[in-house]
């Protein structure tokens, strides 16, 4: 590899930069702004990371393929000036959405376009997983929202009623006794909902090597975090109705989702070693 061929990809990416400024920085604000989306600011940091510790073992032996680069590259230029223009109407987030699609685009297409199609084949996760910063659509969050609201108000009467706590859920809103709980938008956490899932791909990709534990892993991930949603509201209630009131609008109710997505990638990391410890033991077999 030449070093002017990562020069003439940061040239590139330079350029994308500026072609997309009003995009990135729109993308930024939202992130900022919506819990939804706060995700969406650690992909790229993510990405480049795990590009840099892999380019130490990678080796790229062709560079063909560079015609595909041209063409992605094309299509994200279109796209920029189709959402530039906004010919089909969209709405300001579809238009935002498929504005950051294209510079995901650019940003692999460039990567081939400089190194050819191995450099995509090695760096494959990292380059797909760029696509993440793409922000979903409203109605995909409405969807997402809802259904986290429905089952966490489930798995919150579910460990009511382990506990032995007499519970009527009445879709999101849960009776017991003393008081009223309803499970609003607010309680959904999509944030912490989406950071574990998050959190999950890139332990996958790092720790694991089967396709099948890979996919295991980041499935559990959602209704891990459901379970963590419903732990949290049991413990807000059972703190607020047997120790003290407060606790039901204290910092533990406003502030303590990082407490309690601890807790899930505590449990995320004990799945993590069973099946690492399970992968070991296939591939000494094999060995054998």
């Amino acid at each position: 590899m030449t070093r002017s061929k990562p020069v003439q990809l940061v040239l590139l990416l330079l350029v994308g930069g500026v072609f997309w400024s009003y995009p990135v920085l729109a993308a930024f604000q939202l992130g900022t702004s919506r819990d939804a989306y706060t995700y969406t600011l650690l992909i790229l940091p993510i990405s480049a990371t795990l590009i840099f510790l892999e380019t130490r073992e990678v080796v790229l032996p062709h560079e063909s393929g560079k015609w595909i680069g041209a063409v992605l590259v094309s299509v994200a230029l279109l796209l920029r000036i189709c959402t530039a223009w906004d010919p089909w109407h969209l709405s300001s987030m579809e238009n935002l959405s498929t504005s950051i699609a294209g510079l995901v685009i650019w940003w692999i297409g460039c990567t081939l376009l400089c190194f050819g199609v191995d450099a995509f084949r090695a760096f494959l996760f990292p380059l797909c997983f760029l696509f993440l910063s793409v922000p979903m659509p409203e109605a995909a969050v409405n969807w997402i929202t809802d259904l986290l609201q429905q089952q966490s108000a489930l798995a919150s009467s579910v460990l009511f009623h382990v506990l032995g706590v007499p519970v009527v859920r009445d879709g999101v809103v849960l009776n017991v006794p003393g008081l009223t709980i309803q499970v609003a938008q607010e309680c959904s956490s999509i944030r912490s909902s989406t950071m574990l899932i998050v959190v999950s791909l890139i332990l996958a990709h790092l720790f694991l090597r089967s396709t099948w534990r890979k996919a295991v892993l980041v499935t559990l991930a959602f209704p891990l975090s459901i379970l963590k949603n419903g732990i949290r509201i049991v413990t807000i209630a059972e703190l607020g109705t047997r120790v003290n009131p407060a606790f039901l609008h204290g910092r533990l109710h406003r502030q303590g989702g990082v407490v309690f997505l601890s807790v899930a990638l505590l449990l995320e990391l004990i799945l993590l070693l069973v099946l690492r410890k399970g992968e070991a033991g296939s591939a000494s077999q094999r060995g054998t």
